[in-house]
């Protein structure tokens, strides 16, 4: 489940940013140039491949099982997701459109509040381009996510009528055990990143597995490498890229190109939950006739506070670490 969370969810959710042009369900995390002693292949590694001070960690302590190791990741995965809950936290995206000549046409910056409504993860967008939304753009912002709460219980209510596992909004998760058919993890290392211990590990997905889902299209024509924090048992960094082009509709709907790639990372909040960071991305996509996009997404979240969430969209009754929620 949880390399399924982190990898799909951290992918999918590029791929509606590169598609749609806006943050759809969110998890995650963070990318920065350092030092490494690996190379990514060409064309494979994200807008900024190397790990933020990655550097070998020589030792004779033998290596975990991995589909051991990965199976307690995912447990500690649903433990740090049920923090989650009482987070709220600010996430900025920004998207970078090229010209295709190599130079800048467009930069759209847009903020999101996130938090938890009624057992629902829900982005509120806040501001574009650095200004506040008006007042009719707050109302339709509000109506799209008492909108999107309604759908995904609705999905999550037929799901568990069917005995399946979901996630917030009522989308099939992948277990582990489904992560490991749709592909293999490979070459277990000791590395060190910001001073932890981690276990990296890479993942290549089989052209040949048979799939059920999109998820699992993703996950069958992924490529990356995971760094599983060696202390806390959960993936503090991972990066992806697509082996083949990624089609829906035969490329007429959704069409995202091979080797768009990905990084993230997660950070350990108040010594308790690992959480999000930032995502960097750099793609190609087209949806339909209507839509091309090159360039790069950088998705960045910060400023994590404690709260306790009613029945409204914007926290009422919280608890934080003594800073104000935002105001409607």
């Amino acid at each position: 489940m949880v390399s399924s969370r982190l990898f799909v969810r951290s992918f999918v959710l590029l791929l509606l940013l590169m598609v749609f042009g806006s943050v759809g369900r969110g998890q995650n995390a963070a990318v920065g140039g350092a030092e490494t002693t690996q190379s990514s292949p060409e064309g494979a590694g994200p807008a900024d491949a190397s790990a933020t001070g990655v550097k070998v960690e020589a030792t004779d302590q033998p290596l975990p099982d991995i589909p051991g190791l990965m199976h307690e990741v995912e447990i500690r995965q649903r433990e740090s997701e049920k923090l989650l809950k009482n987070y709220l936290y600010r996430e900025v995206a920004t998207t970078q459109e090229s010209d295709g000549q190599g130079g800048l046409k467009k930069t759209e910056t847009k903020e999101y509040d996130v938090f938890w409504l009624n057992g629902v993860q829900v982005h509120k967008l806040v501001k574009k381009d650095g200004k506040e939304l008006t007042a009719e753009e707050q109302k339709k912002e509000s109506d799209r996510i008492d909108k999107e709460v309604a759908k995904a219980k609705e999905r999550r209510t037929k799901a568990d009528a069917k005995g399946q596992e979901t996630d917030s909004h009522g989308h099939e998760e992948i277990t582990v055990s489904r992560f490991l058919e749709l592909g293999s993890f490979t070459n277990p290392r000791r590395l060190k990143l910001a001073d932890r211990n981690t276990i990296a590990v890479d993942y290549a997905g089989d052209p040949k597995a048979k799939t059920r889902n999109r998820s699992e299209d993703v996950v069958r024509d992924l490529a990356g490498t995971v760094w599983v924090d060696e202390q806390d048992h959960v993936i503090s960094r991972l990066e992806g890229h697509l082996l083949n082009t990624f089609k829906i509709g035969g490329g007429l709907l959704v069409n995202i190109q091979k080797g768009t790639n990905f990084a993230m990372e997660q950070k350990k909040i108040n010594d308790e939950v690992w959480l999000p960071a930032k995502i960097d991305a750099r793609g190609t996509a087209r949806a339909m006739l209507f839509f091309k996009f090159n360039g790069n997404i950088q998705v960045v979240s910060s400023d994590y506070r404690r709260f306790k969430a009613t029945s409204t969209i914007l926290p009422v009754s919280t608890e934080t670490s003594g800073e104000d929620l935002p105001k409607p």
